[in-house]
C-alpha cells in the first residue's frame, strides 16, 4: 500500500522509468534463479512484483495521456485568440490593399472632361442650398468645405438627372408625332395623285394650263441660252401654228441649279475682277481657267430638250411618233448637239445626216471649237449627239463662214444665204425631218 501511495504522489514520467527499471531488474532476477537451478517458488514472489509492476505502468500511461489531452485542450484554449487576431490582422491588411489601390486609382483617374474642375468657393456661398451649407460633416473646416461642396456637386448632377429624364420623354413624345406625320406624308402623294386625277375634267373645262407644261417652262428658264432659244422658238411654233410636236425638259434639276449658281458667282467674281489703274483707265484682269482637259471637252449641261414629232397628216398624232430629237449642250465647246433614239445606227441610217447639205455632222460648226479640239478638228465620232450647222443657227449661235462672201461668187453668196435662212427656220426643219422619216416608215 505504501507503494502505490508513492506512486500516486511521483510524477507519470517518473513512474513510468521507475516500473520499468524495477521489471527490468525482476527479469534479471528470473534468469539468474533458472540458470542457478533455485526452487521455483522464489519466482511467484517475482511475478506478483512484476504484474504490480505492469499496474504501475499502465497507470503511469492512463496519467500520461491524460496530461496530454489536458495540454490538448489548453492549446486548443490558447489557439483560439490567436487565429481571431490573426484573422482581424489579415481583414485589416485587406482593408488596407483595398483603400490603398482605391486611392491610387482616385489619384491617377482621368474625366473625360479634364478641363471642368469642382464647383468654386463663391459659387457654393453663392448657389447651395441652406440645406447643404449649414449641416456640419467634419470638424476640419477645409474637409468640411470639400464635403460640402461634394454634396451640392451630387445635388446639382441629380437635378440634371431628372431634367435628362423630362427632356427624354418630350423627345419621345416629338418622335412620335413626327412618325404620325411621316405616315401622313407618305400617305399624301397617293391622296395628291386622287385628287389631281379627280381634277383632270374641271382642268379641261376651265381650260387651265397642264401642270407639266408649268414644270417643263420652270425647268425651261435653268437651260442654257442656246438651248432656251431652240426651246422657245419650238414652242412658238407649236403655240401659233398648232405643229404636231411635244417639248419635254429633262435631266437633273438639282445639278442644273448648282450650275446655274456657280455661274452666277463666277460672274460676280468676274465683274469684281475689273480694277480702275493710278492713269484712270480700266484694267481687265485674265481670269484664272478653271479647270483643265481632264474635265472633258464634251462635258454637257444638266439639262436636255426632247422634241417628239409626229406625223402632221394623221388625226391621230400620238399613235404616229416620227421621232424624238434630243438636244443638248456643250459647255466647253459652246456647241449644241441633236441626236435621235436611231442615232446608234451609224451616220448613214441617221435621219439627221445632211439635212441640210454638206452638214453631215461630224466637223466643228465654228472655229473656236476647232481651236478647242486641237489638231485634227475631228469631233468624237462616238457620241450619239452631232454639233450639225443648222442646230447652231436654231440655238442662235452665229457660224462666221471660213472665207468671206467677197471672194465667192454671187450665186453662191445666194444660195448660201438661203440655206442659212432656211436652218433658222423651225417649220423647214420639222418638214426636212418629216420628209426623211416618212418613207422609212413606209418601208418598214
Amino acid at each position: 500500500m505504501a507503494k502505490n501511495t508513492v506512486a500516486h504522489e511521483v510524477s507519470p514520467l517518473r513512474l513510468l522509468q521507475e516500473s520499468k527499471a524495477s521489471v527490468e531488474e525482476i527479469v534479471a532476477r528470473m534468469l539468474s534463479i533458472k540458470k542457478q537451478g533455485n526452487p521455483k517458488s522464489e519466482n511467484r514472489e517475482l511475478l506478483t512484483q512484476m504484474f504490480l509492476n505492469f499496474i504501475n505502468l499502465r497507470q503511469a500511461n492512463r496519467a500520461i495521456l491524460m496530461e496530454e489531452e489536458n495540454v490538448k485542450a489548453e492549446t486548443e484554449l490558447a489557439k483560439s485568440p490567436v487565429d481571431f487576431t490573426a484573422l482581424q490582422l489579415h481583414n485589416l491588411m485587406y482593408e488596407k490593399s483595398h483603400y490603398v489601390k482605391a486611392t491610387k486609382a482616385s489619384r491617377e483617374f482621368k474625366s473625360k472632361y479634364p478641363n471642368i474642375d469642382l464647383i468654386s468657393e463663391q459659387d457654393f456661398l453663392r448657389d447651395a442650398p441652406e440645406a447643404i451649407k449649414s449641416q456640419t460633416l467634419s470638424n476640419d473646416s477645409s474637409h468640411d468645405l470639400m464635403l460640402k461642396r461634394l454634396n451640392f456637386e451630387l445635388h446639382q448632377r441629380k437635378e440634371l438627372c431628372k431634367l435628362r429624364s423630362k427632356l427624354e420623354q418630350h423627345k419621345k413624345c416629338l418622335m412620335e408625332t413626327n412618325a404620325e406625320r411621316n405616315n401622313f406624308l407618305s400617305s399624301l402623294p397617293l391622296h395628291l395623285k386622287s385628287l389631281k386625277k379627280a381634277s383632270l375634267p374641271v382642268q379641261s373645262q376651265l381650260s387651265l394650263q397642264d401642270p407639266k407644261k408649268i414644270k417643263y417652262h420652270n425647268l425651261a428658264e435653268l437651260l442654257p441660252p442656246p438651248l432656251y432659244v431652240i426651246y422657245s422658238q419650238f414652242m412658238a411654233q407649236k403655240e401659233a401654228f398648232g405643229e404636231n410636236i411635244d417639248l419635254e425638259v429633262s435631266g437633273s434639276l438639282k445639278d442644273a441649279q448648282s450650275y446655274a449658281r456657280e455661274q452666277a458667282e463666277w460672274n460676280s467674281g468676274e465683274s469684281t475682277r475689273l480694277e480702275e489703274d493710278d492713269d484712270g483707265k480700266r484694267q481687265r484682269k485674265r481670269p484664272k481657267k478653271e479647270g483643265s482637259k481632264d474635265a472633258g471637252l464634251y462635258q454637257v449641261h444638266p439639262l436636255k430638250i426632247v422634241l417628239h414629232v409626229y406625223d402632221d397628216e394623221t388625226p391621230d398624232r400620238k399613235s404616229h411618233k416620227l421621232v424624238v430629237l434630243k438636244f443638248e449642250y456643250l459647255l466647253k465647246l459652246n456647241v449644241v448637239c441633236v441626236g435621235t433614239e436611231e442615232s446608234h445606227d451609224g451616220p448613214e441610217k441617221n435621219v439627221l445626216c445632211n439635212l441640210f447639205q454638206d452638214d453631215a455632222g461630224l466637223e466643228p460648226p465654228h472655229q473656236s471649237a476647232k481651236l478647242i479640239l486641237g489638231d485634227g478638228h475631228a469631233f468624237d465620232e462616238s457620241r450619239t449627239s452631232r454639233p450639225y450647222k443648222w442646230a447652231q443657227r436654231l440655238a442662235g449661235i452665229e457660224v462666221l463662214p471660213e472665207m468671206s462672201l467677197f471672194l465667192t461668187d454671187k450665186n453662191t453668196q445666194n444660195s448660201d444665204t438661203a440655206s442659212a435662212y432656211d436652218q433658222c427656220n423651225v417649220q423647214t426643219v420639222l418638214r426636212r425631218v418629216r420628209s426623211r422619216k416618212k418613207p422609212k416608215l413606209t418601208l418598214v
